[in-house]
C-alpha cells in the first residue's frame, strides 16, 4: 500500500512540481514553505538559501574530519540489516544495477586492458563508506581488489563475514574499520618515497557524501590516495525542493519507509558544487548521469535529470595542475594567458 501511494507521489512529483501531490494534502508550494520554516528555525538560513553553501563548505572544512558522529551512531543501530534486501538497504541493493556498470564501463574507458570474465582485473579500488560490502562485493567478483573501508565497526563486521562465505571473494576483497582521513594518512607517513603516492586506481563513494562531515576533507583526501588519472564515482543526493519533498517529506515523515533522520537536507550538494569541489582539489569531471527509483518496482533507471539523485565520474589529473601553472608563468613571466588550469 505504501509502495502504491509513494509510486504516485514520485511520478505527480516529478513530472509536476507545483501539482498537489497525492492523498496526502499537501501541495508543492506547503513542502517549500515547510522546509524554509525548518531551516530558518536551526539558524541555517540567513538572508537567502543560497548564501549557506559557501559557509558550508569553510566550516566543514575546518573540522579536518569526514566523520560526522550522530551519523555513525545511526549505522550503528542498522549494522546488521545490510543484507537484509527487503529491509532498509533494499534500495542500495537494487542500484547496484545502475552503479556496478556505471563504475565498470567508465573504468574500461580509461584502462584499455582486457581481463577475459574478470574485466576490472588488476585494479586496486578503494570503497569509502562501504556498510556491509554492497557494492564492495560485485566490484571484487569483476576481477577488482577491493578495499573497503567505514567508521562504524559493526558494518564492517557485518561486510567481513559475508564476504567469508564466498571463496571468490577471500583474496580479493578486504575490510578495515577507518575513515578516509586516516588512510590518506597512512599513505603520507611511508617511509618510502612510493608509498606517498597514490595506490588506487579508482575511489568509490556510493551514497556517502550526504552523510559527511566535511566535504573539503573528503575530496583533498580522494586526490590523494588516488594514483594520477585514477577515477572518482560518486551517488548522491542533489539539494533541490524536489529531493527534500520525496527524500526527507515523503519517505521520511509522511510514509516513514525511511527511518526518520536518514538525511539531512543541508547535507546534499548539487552537481554544479560537488564538481567545483573537485576541480580545486585536482579532478576534471567526466560526466553525471541523473538516477530515479521506483519505489513500485523496486528498481533504478538512468534518467535526464539530476532533480533527485545523480551519478558523477571525475578523473584525477596527471600531476598537480598548481604546479604546472606556476613552472609555466615563470617560463612565461610576461604572458599569463599561456598557462591554463587543468
Amino acid at each position: 500500500m505504501y509502495a502504491n501511494k509513494f509510486g504516485r507521489l514520485v511520478l505527480g512529483l516529478y513530472s509536476r512540481k507545483t501539482a498537489a501531490v497525492g492523498r496526502s494534502g499537501f501541495s508543492w508550494a506547503a513542502v517549500c514553505q515547510q522546509r524554509t520554516l525548518l531551516l530558518q528555525r536551526s539558524g541555517c538560513v540567513r538572508t537567502q538559501l543560497h548564501a549557506t553553501v559557501p559557509c558550508r563548505f569553510s566550516a566543514r572544512s575546518a573540522s579536518q574530519s569526514t566523520v560526522d558522529p550522530d551519523e555513525v551512531r545511526r549505522f550503528q543501530l542498522l549494522a546488521g540489516k545490510w543484507w537484509d534486501e527487503q529491509g532498509e538497504f533494499a534500495a542500495l541493493h537494487a542500484m547496484n544495477d545502475l552503479r556496478v556498470p556505471f563504475i565498470r564501463d567508465n573504468l574500461l574507458n580509461v584502462h584499455r586492458t582486457r581481463h577475459p570474465g574478470k574485466p576490472l582485473g588488476g585494479l586496486r579500488i578503494l570503497d569509502v563508506g562501504c556498510g556491509g560490502g554492497l557494492l564492495s562485493e560485485p566490484l571484487g567478483r569483476l576481477g577488482a581488489n577491493v578495499l573497503g573501508i567505514d567508521p562504524t565497526e559493526e558494518s564492517i563486521n557485518t561486510a567481513q563475514l559475508h564476504s567469508s562465505c564466498d571463496p571468490d571473494l577471500r583474496d580479493r576483497v578486504c575490510y578495515r574499520a577507518c575513515t578516509l582521513e586516516e588512510l590518506s594518512a597512512e599513505e603520507e607517513g611511508g617511509e618510502e618515497e612510493e608509498q606517498c603516492v597514490g595506490q588506487f586506481d579508482a575511489v568509490v563513494a556510493s551514497e556517502v557524501v550526504e552523510h559527511l562531515a566535511d566535504l573539503e576533507t573528503f575530496a583533498s583526501c580522494c586526490s590523494h590516495v588516488l594514483k594520477p588519472g585514477g577515477s572518482l564515482f560518486i551517488t548522491t543526493i542533489n539539494k533541490t525542493n524536489l529531493s527534500y519533498a520525496l527524500g526527507i517529506v515523503v519517505a521520511e515523515q509522511l510514509l516513514r519507509i525511511v527511518p526518520s533522520g536518514t538525511h539531512d537536507w543541508e547535507k546534499f550538494i548539487s552537481p554544479e558544487e560537488l564538481e567545483r569541489l573537485l576541480e580545486s582539489n585536482g579532478f576534471s569531471v567526466q560526466s553525471v548521469q541523473g538516477m530515479l527509483y521506483n519505489p513500485v518496482s523496486g528498481a533504478w533507471s538512468w534518467t535526464n535529470s539530476t532533480a533527485i539523485n545523480y551519478a558523477l565520474h571525475a578523473v584525477k589529473v596527471r600531476g598537480d595542475p598548481h604546479t604546472e601553472w606556476a613552472e609555466e608563468s615563470s617560463s612565461h613571466p610576461g604572458d599569463h594567458t599561456a598557462a591554463t588550469h587543468s
